[in-house]
């Protein structure tokens, strides 16, 4: 079998299209070809996950300035030839688009000479590209059952997550937490542990918003661990004020336990590690991140980030909250004594943690990339 995976830009594309390239080659044998745009981050993670990696230039139409738009319409001819031509030369019995802006001219190439296509859709309402092949695509693997309206023959897969995060046992509150509310404050009997993230390159917002929620925190959750991914352009601000606060930087253990104490970290290499210690997260809501945390069964706190294209972000947000796993908080509203209260209130009450663990968990896909993988091998066997 032959496969062009065509998209990318950020790790919400290529992340999950790298497992379905690996699941194909080991399942299938498949031969499987990579088309991105120079600028993506599939430039650095595609070859060094061994697989080939051919570019199209071609830029955004949507949410961008008047003059990146002029330009990617004079891009967007070269693109849709270039991309023919990548197609007709590597003869491709399947194409997958994955989202981002090499992934329509890749489609349409692959729709106009009646190659197989299967749309790729983590978010709720799919982005830009996805949305102008949906009805020309011969099947679409999605992560929520809304999405579906959007194509004529979607199926609801889910996110393909690593393994570890699956592995990630049930966890409730922090020990003690049952008691740990007392007039307005939660009482140091317990170590809970908060994960606060905002991607690989950081959320300037959250970084602030905790910040300044420290000096509450501490009032309120005396012995918090906080474990804080801050991303390289906020971390000597971010490390300056847990040290001027006087945190420890280790997590203090035992029954009375009273110091809060935090990790402050550029990046996180080994993120299902942190997951398991944490008994609630403050992070973004991009479609990886949301796959993550069903697959962990973890509580959180999405900020989503309001520039995200088609509000993506908020309404993948919105899906966990309606269904109880997931509180959300609009950037706009990224107040301090806000943002205390709220993680003050769910650390304290252990039963509703839980009840947003089984929650989330409930919408995890453990099989998402083999059910790709077979969907797949179904379109290059039809053909």
């Amino acid at each position: 079998m032959r496969v062009i995976i065509a998209g990318g830009g950020t790790g919400g594309h290529v992340i999950p299209a790298l497992a379905i390239a690996q699941q194909l080659k080991k399942q299938f044998a498949a031969e499987v070809l990579f088309i991105g745009t120079p600028r993506g981050i599939e430039t650095r993670l595609v070859p060094r996950a061994g697989f080939p990696l051919e570019l199209i230039q071609v830029g955004a139409l949507k949410n961008v300035s008047l003059l990146t738009r002029v330009k990617t319409i004079f891009d967007l001819p070269r693109a849709l030839w270039v991309s023919g031509r990548i197609v007709s030369d590597f003869r491709p019995d399947v194409v997958i688009g994955v989202g981002g802006y090499a992934s329509g001219p890749a489609m349409v190439a692959a729709i106009r000479r009646r190659i197989p296509t299967l749309a790729f859709e983590p978010n709720v309402v799919p982005g830009f590209a996805n949305r102008m092949v949906a009805r020309f695509v011969s099947a679409a693997a999605v992560h929520f059952e809304e999405t579906c309206e959007y194509f004529r023959s979607a199926k609801v897969t889910g996110v393909p997550v690593r393994e570890a995060f699956f592995k990630i046992p049930a966890k409730g509150a922090a020990p003690g937490a049952r008691d740990l509310l007392k007039k307005g404050e939660v009482a140091a009997r317990g170590v809970p542990t908060l994960l606060v993230f905002g991607g690989s390159q950081g959320a300037h917002a959250i970084n602030q918003a905790m910040i300044e929620s420290l000096p509450g925190l501490r009032a309120k959750i005396p012995a918090l661990h906080i474990i804080h991914q801050t991303g390289e352009r906020d971390y000597e601000t971010v490390l300056a004020a847990y040290k001027r606060l006087g945190f420890t930087g280790e997590r203090l253990t035992g029954e009375r336990s009273a110091a809060m104490s935090g990790e402050v970290h550029k990046f996180i290499d080994d993120m299902p590690a942190m997951f398991a210690k944490a008994d609630l997260l403050v992070c973004r809501s991009g479609a990886s991140t949301v796959g993550e945390i069903t697959a962990a069964g973890k509580p959180a706190i999405f900020v989503p980030f309001p520039h995200a294209a088609d509000d993506h972000q908020n309404k993948n947000a919105r899906a966990l909250e309606n269904a109880g796993a997931a509180i959300v908080v609009e950037e706009s509203n990224l107040e301090a004594a806000y943002l205390v209260e709220t993680i003050a209130a769910l650390l304290s009450d252990p039963r509703r943690l839980v009840a947003m663990s089984e929650a989330a968990r409930s919408l995890a896909h453990p099989k998402a990339v083999e059910e790709i993988a077979e969907m797949v091998a179904r379109l290059a066997a039809a053909d």
